[in-house]
């Protein structure tokens, strides 16, 4: 049986979800005006038989971007939390229900913000495939959070520049915070002290020393495999 959902603990405090959902409230008209005008789908239409999942263009495109991110964790926790390995901890599984909580408020939160400019709102829904991860133990399931983390605080890195709203990047912003923590307590719990790796830290350059950001396209071809779709995300902004 699933956990409950938002369940209070110390994961759920550290983001101070009463307090997210008023910033959520006093935006999303704003949020909702922006999005919607930007509505654009010129992206093509793919050839093949597998179904499409256009994102769009703009700042709408890189919302719509960033709520397929949070889908795909929503999805990832849930599953997770629905059979959690045999081998898990209470406090694995209190950290996973909290982890999934969080997931879920930022995927409702970008569906609710986009409205009827998401690229889902006609009622499609997916079905992610998480086979090629082992959810079945502990060093698993960490390792398959730990990629999804760490994909997901790329993404928003690699997106915060490319948005001209401002109202958007603040909101956007916020929840990268909490995705970076995320990333660095999935680590930290795989792997003592590897929150701050070099698989993870830009090394050189202005950017030395922050995590690393990814465009886009490169996230989209590293999450093509979990979605049963064919992302077409090439209006996205690049610059």
């Amino acid at each position: 049986m699933s956990e409950p959902l938002f369940s209070n603990s110390f994961l759920a405090r550290t983001l101070r979800r009463r307090s997210f959902f008023r910033v959520v409230g006093a935006t999303v008209a704003t949020s909702t005006l922006v999005l919607a005008g930007c509505n654009d789908d010129n992206d093509p239409t793919p050839t093949s038989s597998t179904p499409s999942l256009t994102l769009g263009s703009g700042d709408n495109g890189l919302l719509n971007y960033a709520y397929l991110l949070e889908q795909l964790e929503a999805a990832f926790y849930q599953k997770v939390v629905d059979a959690f390995p045999s081998d898990f901890t209470a406090e694995d599984k209190a950290a996973f229900v909290d982890l999934r909580d969080h997931e879920v408020i930022h995927r409702e939160f970008f569906r609710y913000a986009l409205g009827t400019n998401a690229y889902d709102s006609a009622g499609t829904s997916l079905t992610f495939d998480f086979s090629s991860f082992t959810l079945t133990t502990r060093a698993g399931v960490y390792a398959a959070a730990r990629t999804l983390e760490d994909t997901g605080v790329a993404a928003y890195n690699g997106a915060a520049k490319l948005i001209t709203d401002v109202t958007s990047l603040r909101l956007l912003a916020k929840i990268a915070s909490v995705e970076a923590r995320h990333a660095a307590f999935v680590r930290d719990q795989a792997q003592p002290g590897s929150f701050a790796a070099t698989d993870v830290i830009t090394a050189s350059g202005d950017a030395a020393g922050l995590d690393t950001a990814k465009t886009p396209l490169e996230v989209v071809e590293l999450i093509a495999k979990f979605v049963p779709a064919t992302i077409v995300a090439s209006s996205l902004p690049t610059i």
